[in-house]
């Protein structure tokens, strides 16, 4: 994928971020997953593990909530979310700005 495109997925994380309406990291996401408001969707990191992949999976699949996986690396993922170490996985809580990311994968 360019360059251009993996960018652009991740400017649109990062603004989810700025607006307050993101959950980061696996253990977080899944919790977020169990609740009754649940997040639009999941995006997963290129990078992870398989049992992060088939957890995240697995918890999506059971509560209806899609899981997309983000042209990046863990770190790249958490450097566009602000965060300094890897992150697995980020769910977003906004509708419009769930449809603006999935609209830029």
């Amino acid at each position: 994928m360019p360059a251009n495109e993996n960018g652009a997925v991740l400017r649109a994380l990062g603004l989810c971020r700025k607006a307050g309406k993101i959950i980061i990291g696996t253990e977080a996401v899944c919790k977020a997953l169990r609740e009754p408001k649940k997040p639009f969707a999941v995006f997963a990191a290129n990078d992870n593990s398989e049992n992060t992949e088939k957890r995240l999976r697995n918890q999506c699949g059971s509560h209806g909530v899609p899981l997309y996986r983000v042209p990046a690396s863990g770190a790249e993922l958490a450097r566009a979310l602000g965060k300094s170490a890897h992150t697995a996985a980020a769910a977003v809580t906004d509708e419009n700005l769930c449809q603006l990311a999935v609209g830029k994968l």
